[in-house]
């Protein structure tokens, strides 16, 4: 099968063989579940032979490789050069290419506050007008994109410059099927459950929950992470942007039940390994290890998709271990909330080859192609979830198709003395017996001396 190019553009792909060996494409065109359609209608609307684009951002490794399997499609379709280039500083990379007029025609972001700062600036460009009318009508809890994606630009006004794609999911509890199945336990469907679930393996002489905020000069983080998935459980989506803002203040009481909600998990000996005192002292790259002893030490961990890197050798994710959704209260009405983080594609110009790689991104097979690798998920709920190379993958998709609202990583939206200094330790100070409110008045005070 060929793409259905227009003009010189054709003759690129004059058969798929030629075509693979050129672009190093990864998957013969026609073949498998991804939607070609999709591909053949983009293609045949755009003739950009010649054209170039530079694409940076911070994936590197793997993930660059990944990302320009996907790019070769692209430019397979129009006859355009894209190319991309990841570093680990990106960050610092693109404000300093920005201020020097020479920044890349696309920035691959890994939190919205640097793309919001940018735009806030000048140096990015509003997607094209229908882009936010897309998302909503294309991502599931697409609201929660275009609000992420929405900034406010160097004239004052509010505009949509962020494409959200290639999202991290961390409301997730990881287990081992095995001792569940052997304890008689069964995957609780709310946080109701989930506390009803706590309680019965106390009863039953077992050790619930493993949890450790120990990480170096960051430990403390993974509190954040509880509190903020809390947060989403006991308030609604308008109040975490509030607080993350800090137009709602730290020591607000909504905040406070949020930092007491992780105090009932982490602060009773009883329900966590090693016992209340060994919570911030346990690294959290080791906290997992409990699920995998024999009898468990701990029977739940709940942490982020990247937690299975530090499973013992050899662990197998959806046999040996497994996840379910960090559930909500039935009782609170607030939907299934997802806390995650995510990069997004932000432009600096407006012409024609910048704006074609946007509306490429609109594709399926612009999401597909990277699914059905790895390291990939998406809000897209077109993206045909078959081609998914991992049952694991598609079930933390179908999380993320699931939720009613997405909210980033909060701690990484505030500003760095807080979201990575005062919040870390904090956390510290309350696990470690500190009141709640106190803890809260103290991380606020801070906020209000850098203002």
């Amino acid at each position: 099968m060929k793409y259905l190019l227009a003009g010189s553009a054709a003759a690129l792909l004059a058969s798929t063989a030629i075509a693979a060996a050129e672009s190093h494409v990864p998957f013969k065109p026609g073949e498998g579940a991804f939607n070609w359609d999709s591909l053949d209608t983009f293609a045949s609307e755009y003739d950009l032979q010649g054209a170039s684009l530079k694409i940076e951002g911070p994936w590197t490794g793997s993930d660059k490789a990944l990302v320009d399997t996907v790019i070769a499609y692209f430019n397979e379709a129009t006859g355009a050069n894209a190319t991309y280039s990841g570093s680990d500083g990106f960050e610092n990379d693109f404000v300093i290419s920005a201020e020097a007029g020479s920044s890349p025609d696309i920035g691959v972001f890994p939190q919205p506050g640097l793309a919001a700062d940018m735009a806030r600036r000048g140096f990015l460009v509003p997607l094209a007008d229908g882009t936010a009318d897309w998302v909503r009508e294309n991502y599931a809890a697409g609201e929660s994109w275009v609000d992420l994606g929405t900034f406010t630009g160097k004239d004052g006004n509010e505009d949509l410059y962020g494409f959200f794609y290639k999202i991290d999911v961390k409301s997730l509890v990881w287990y081992v099927p095995e001792a569940f199945e052997e304890a008689g336990y069964e995957v609780p469907e709310s946080l109701e459950d989930l506390k009803a679930l706590t309680d019965q393996i106390v009863a039953d002489g077992g050790t619930p929950w493993c949890i450790g905020l120990g990480s170096g000069a960051a430990t403390g983080w993974p509190a954040t992470d509880w509190v903020e998935d809390l947060m989403l459980r006991t308030s609604t989506p308008e109040d975490y942007d509030k607080w993350v803002s800090n137009e709602m203040p730290f020591d607000d009481p909504k905040v406070v039940k949020a930092i007491e909600e992780f105090g009932w998990f982490a602060r009773n000996g009883d329900y966590v390994n090693g016992g209340a005192e060994a919570v911030a002292n346990t690294d959290f790259r080791d906290s997992p290890a409990g699920l995998f002893s024999f009898p468990p030490e701990c029977y739940m961990h709940r942490q982020a998709s990247f937690i299975p890197t530090f499973f013992p050798e050899g662990t197998v994710v959806g046999e040996d271990a497994d996840f379910f959704y960090f559930p909500a209260y039935e009782g609170e009405d607030l939907g299934k909330p997802v806390l995650g983080a995510g990069t997004l594609f932000a432009k600096t110009n407006d012409d024609e080859v910048t704006n074609a790689f946007i509306e490429f991104l609109k594709t399926p097979i612009a999401h597909e192609i990277w699914m059905a690798q790895s390291g990939f998920l998406t809000p897209f709920k077109e993206a045909n979830v078959e081609v998914f190379s991992s049952d694991t993958a598609r079930e933390m998709n179908d999380i993320l198709l699931n939720a009613t609202t997405f909210r980033f990583d909060g701690s990484d939206l505030m500003p760095g003395e807080i979201g990575a200094g005062a919040f870390w330790t904090g956390m510290v100070d309350y696990t470690t017996g500190s009141d709640a409110a106190t803890v809260a008045g103290e991380i606020q005070s801070k906020w209000d001396a850098i203002r």
